[in-house]
Parts: C-alpha cells; sequence; structure tokens
C-alpha cells in the first residue's frame, strides 16, 4: 500500500476519503431498468467526446418450446437458439397439456406417484401445470417417443442443464 494512504496525519485521511470519493464516482454505473431489449454501451472519453467501443444487447427473456408433434423440446434466449433435445412426452391415453404456462417449483429430486407409477428420485423435475412437469427420466430410453403419463421426460444430462439455465417463472409453450 502507498506510504501517502498509510500514514497517520490528517491531511492523509483527507486524501484517502478524496481517492475513494473519485474511485466510486467513476465506477458507478446506471441501474438496469426491466427492458430486456435495452442495450449497455461502454466507452472513454477523448476530447470532451465519447467514443462507444462496446455496444451489447442484454440478454434476452429465457422461454422453452415443446413441439409434441416432433418430441422435441427447445430452449431459447429471446430468439437465438440454446438447447435443442428429444423428449418423451404424454401418450395418447395420458397426454401432455397444451398451451402457455410458467414454471411454477422445481426440485432437484422429487418423488412422483400417480395412476399406474411411483417413482422415486425423479432428478431435475420443474413443475409447470399441476403434477405436469419437465424433468429427467432415468428408467427408460425412449426419447423421440411419447411414453410417459403427460409429463415432459428428458436424459438426465440434458434435464439437469435445463434445471440449471431456468428459474421459476420461465415460459413454457407447449403445442401439439
Amino acid at each position: 500500500m502507498q506510504s501517502w494512504i498509510r500514514s497517520g496525519g490528517s491531511g492523509s485521511r483527507i486524501c484517502t476519503s478524496v481517492v475513494l470519493m473519485v474511485a466510486t464516482l467513476l465506477s458507478w454505473s446506471p441501474p438496469l431498468t426491466g427492458d430486456h431489449n435495452s442495450a449497455i454501451a461502454t466507452g472513454s472519453l477523448n476530447e470532451n467526446s465519447i467514443i462507444i467501443s462496446d455496444i451489447r444487447q442484454v440478454s434476452q427473456p429465457r422461454w422453452i418450446e415443446i413441439d409434441l408433434s416432433e418430441q422435441r423440446l427447445r430452449a431459447w434466449e429471446g430468439k437465438k437458439l440454446v438447447y435443442s433435445y428429444r423428449i418423451s412426452g404424454g401418450k395418447r391415453s395420458t397426454p401432455t397439456p397444451i398451451g402457455r404456462f410458467r414454471i411454477n417449483s422445481k426440485y432437484r429430486t422429487h418423488r412422483m406417484r400417480g395412476r399406474g407409477y411411483n417413482i422415486p428420485d425423479v432428478p431435475y423435475a420443474m413443475y409447470f401445470y399441476r403434477g405436469y412437469a419437465i424433468h429427467g427420466a432415468y428408467w427408460h430410453n425412449r426419447f423421440g417417443t411419447p411414453v410417459s403419463h403427460g409429463c415432459v421426460n428428458l436424459p438426465v444430462k440434458q434435464a439437469r442443464r435445463l434445471y440449471n439455465w431456468t428459474k421459476t417463472g420461465t415460459l413454457v409453450v407447449v403445442r401439439r
């Protein structure tokens, strides 16, 4: 540490205070608004004018699209495709609900019970409507084929990635 900061005189305390205030003012940036389409510009001062050196988009809202006719889940950040996975949706007798939903709860593991099944430790469960969830399935490997009781099954590794990518409130759009 510099000696002018460490010395005990009253002049050094004033100097230290001034340095801290200037550093705080220079590092301040305006708060981000809720507008997901706003851009952030960074730059430098050059003879009373600002040179913009970097313009980047603030991240777009994340959402999940489930296409049951293709048995495919796509995860989007705005219009950018982030993940695309084969799934197993609901069988004809136990269909996956169609519509727009939001992830309302997430569980690292969860026991799932229903008529004809009782599965312990279902990994990476993300509930989006009543008892329907997107989750990992360790008990089958028939992805691309509708075999579930209405949930959206993924291979466990893919379910983990999606679970870590989403948060409660993420939009889920399910279509035929």
